[in-house]
């Protein structure tokens, strides 16, 4: 498993995962992205023991819907780890209003120590300002599918023109990803590609994060 300080969410994707979001893509699209962010979080977990993150992807978004994409980040929260890779596909679409994003994602670490690789089913709904997700561990060492899963809830308002409030909060419902189950929240400011938000954990001593980010998009 993985928490603050060693071993296990996990990217970003997502989540996450944190720069990368394959449902906001155009149809029939290739983009790239490239961020950074003064501390890498995960589910409110962090991923470079609080130092700065630089990382970029390249996602490919057909107008079936179908979806898929790669994204690298550093990452430090393992022995002699330096770097994440995440792999992902899936399938977004609407439903009159009602948006939803079915997808697998396979979490990388390539020069880690140890063997960390896991991968996820996830999928989420998406309804005006809210959205529903929810993820489950496909494959780890050491672990069998739904050993661990994640679950979230988000809503975001848009409180002046290209400027957005966005509020969190997930659990984990057992104990690979943090070491045992955890509930995470926060909040952000976002507008133009740069995000200002805080996030804490209700794991025992953990204080709250206070991160910082910018993002920007390419269109091959």
């Amino acid at each position: 498993m993985r928490n603050e300080n060693s071993v296990i969410l996990i990217t970003v994707v997502g989540l996450n995962a944190f720069l990368f979001s394959p449902t906001s893509l155009a149809a029939d699209s290739l983009s790239g992205n490239i961020g950074i962010t003064n501390n890498y979080l995960w589910r409110g977990l962090q991923q470079t023991n609080g130092d700065a993150a630089l990382s970029g992807g390249i996602d490919y978004a057909a107008q079936s819907g179908f979806y898929a994409g790669t994204w690298v980040s550093n990452a430090s929260w393992d022995d002699e780890m330096t770097y994440e890779l995440d792999f992902y596909a899936g399938f977004s679409g609407e439903i009159k209003d009602l948006g939803f994003d079915v997808g697998f994602i396979y979490y990388a670490y390539p020069d880690s120590k140890n063997d960390v690789d896991f991968s996820e089913i996830n999928a989420s709904l998406s309804y005006g300002a809210f959205s529903l997700s929810y993820a489950v561990l496909a494959d780890a060492e050491g672990a069998d599918f739904a050993d661990d899963s994640y679950i979230s809830a988000d809503v975001s308002f848009e409180l002046m023109p290209e400027v957005t409030l966005a509020l969190h909060v997930g659990k984990g419902t057992d104990d690979f990803y943090a070491g045992e189950s955890f509930i995470d929240y926060g909040a952000s400011l976002n507008k133009s590609g740069f995000t200002l938000g805080i996030s804490k954990t209700d794991l025992e001593d953990d204080d709250v994060k206070v991160y910082a980010s910018y993002s920007i998009d390419i269109n091959f």
